[in-house]
């Protein structure tokens, strides 16, 4: 028993507590939420060092011997899922403090983050269905909260919007909870891993697996099932947006890796093809909506719909390799998607707007902003030596070698799309003329600016030092997809069946 795999979710549930009692004493909650976050980090950082060599890391609950108990389990894809949710979490707490009104502050800015990352944790370590169904309604309340906080017309008819939509994929997540039970008799994962193995019912399972795909893909903003995502993420402040683009859908591309890696392995071969389809549909969607717009958020906003085409692409290709290349994909674009959003939100912040019409001419005014924007553009397109590029070129060669020839051409189109659709910003906000004299505007701050710049230079950095993050996550994807293993660590070697028969003698 790891006991210690509780920390990432008792730590934000403490600090949340802790910035409610101290809310009035913003220096105090400010002080609180930063320790909570780094605590996280630094444990992410320790769990990355000793899953992939140790193999999953189990607890559980009370003490209660899977199948009968909860189950936290810690892989290499669950660890580096953790760890990057506290790393952008601590950037956006950062940001927070350069770009948060403080009434925002007072109502409970602060405790809401710490309830989104406890969210996120929970579902990135569960070993229970039903406890991840827990996990996405925490998410939800936290974020529901964290668009509305401010009570603008359109942060509440975007929040209804996000609202209304992630309930469908809630419902239809606990309505696949309760058949999953009454067919499978347990709700615990690598149970009904090791039950989807012997029970006869294959309809079923179809069946069962596209009731997950539709609850998870909601989560996950796949089309046709993305928009409450483009209606919602320009309303808030632009750090809430930020993190939304780098957690929020990443934990339903999770789920689905997680479901179909483990208890849906076997309808794979059905819902492979299907699932390229989508991936495909997604990207181009996404991005021919970017083209559309006008808005510095929305674009952005429609670029993350179209990238979490390419993760969900590494699915569809039903392997261990599509699964490790989506997961060194997902890693770059959490952090270069929230990297962008910081350095538009600065931006905008200068101008007062995010209409590209009315703005311009910051390359002059703000070289090193300009700098940051072009090198994030860059990566998100796949140019090399940025991470963006690592992550498209393994999977583009994941799909050439499984004979994927069209989802692997539809990716490389996709790529040039997002590299003019993101030019399009930078030639209205940075190189065009200003009709305003830009002296007169503010100059952007060391708080606004250092976010997104760490996380630009973090991207350059897995690009040009890219060996450790494809080996830890080919390690990882080999972890995902092996139900043996996973079955073996959270109930002993002779199986979750053995001890649950064993404890009803």
């Amino acid at each position: 028993m790891v006991f210690h795999l509780f920390i990432p979710i008792i730590t934000p549930l403490i600090g949340a507590a802790l910035a409610v009692l101290f809310n009035r004493q913003r220096i105090v909650a400010r002080a609180i939420t930063l320790i909570s976050v780094l605590i996280n980090l630094g444990y992410g950082l320790w769990l990355m060092s000793v899953a992939p060599a140790s193999g999953p890391l189990v607890a559980q609950a009370s003490g209660w011997l899977a199948p009968f108990g909860i189950s936290l389990v810690a892989d290499g894809m669950s660890a580096l899922m953790v760890m990057l949710a506290a790393l952008l979490m601590l950037t956006t707490i950062l940001y927070s403090f350069a770009s948060v009104d403080e009434q925002r502050e007072q109502h409970f800015y602060y405790p809401l983050l710490l309830l989104l990352l406890l969210g996120v944790s929970g579902a990135f370590l569960t070993g229970d269905l039903f406890n991840l169904y827990v996990w996405f309604e925490v998410l939800l309340v936290a974020s529901f909260g964290l668009i509305t906080l401010g009570g603008s017309r359109d942060q509440l008819e975007g929040g209804l919007k996000y609202l209304v939509l992630n309930l469908l994929g809630s419902t239809a997540f606990l309505f696949g909870c309760g058949l999953m039970y009454g067919f499978a008799g347990t709700l615990n994962m690598a149970h009904i891993a090791e039950r989807m193995a012997t029970l006869a019912n294959p309809g079923l399972q179809t069946v069962l697996a596209g009731i997950f795909l539709f609850a998870f893909g909601s989560k996950a903003a796949i089309v046709p099932l993305f928009f409450w995502l483009p209606t919602s993420y320009h309303t808030p402040p632009v750090a809430v947006t930020a993190i939304f683009s780098g957690l929020m859908t990443k934990v339903g591309v999770y789920a689905l890796y997680r479901t179909f890696g483990l208890m849906f392995q076997n309808e794979l071969a059905t819902y492979g093809p299907w699932l390229t389809l989508l991936a495909g549909l997604t990207m181009v969607i996404g991005v021919l909506g970017a083209v559309a717009q006008m808005n510095v958020r929305r674009i952005l906003s429609f670029h993350i719909i179209s990238q979490i085409g390419y993760s969900v692409m590494g699915l569809g290709l039903a392997s261990a390799a599509g699964l490790a290349a989506g997961l060194v994909f997902t890693a770059h674009v959490m952090i270069v998607k929230m990297a962008l959003f910081f350095i538009g939100g600065a931006a905008e912040q200068i101008y007062g707007t995010g209409d590209l019409k009315k703005m311009g001419g910051l390359a002059r005014r703000e070289p090193l902003l300009a700098l940051f924007w072009f090198l994030g553009i860059l990566s998100l397109a796949g140019i090399p030596p940025l991470s963006g590029f690592i992550g498209k070129l393994i999977l583009l060669q994941v799909g050439v070698s499984q004979q994927a020839y069209l989802i692997t051409a539809v990716a490389a189109g996709t790529s040039i799309l997002t590299f003019f659709s993101m030019l399009k910003i930078w030639n209205e906000v940075f190189w065009k003329k200003s009709y305003d004299d830009v002296n007169r505007l503010p100059r952007v701050s060391f708080g606004l600016l250092a976010p997104g710049a760490a996380l630009v230079i973090l991207s350059v950095a897995l690009g040009l030092l890219a060996g450790p993050l494809v080996d830890y996550n080919t390690i990882a994807g080999q972890q995902a997809f092996d139900r043996n293993v996973y079955i073996t660590a959270v109930c002993g070697a002779d199986g979750c069946e053995a001890v649950y028969r064993a404890a009803l003698k």
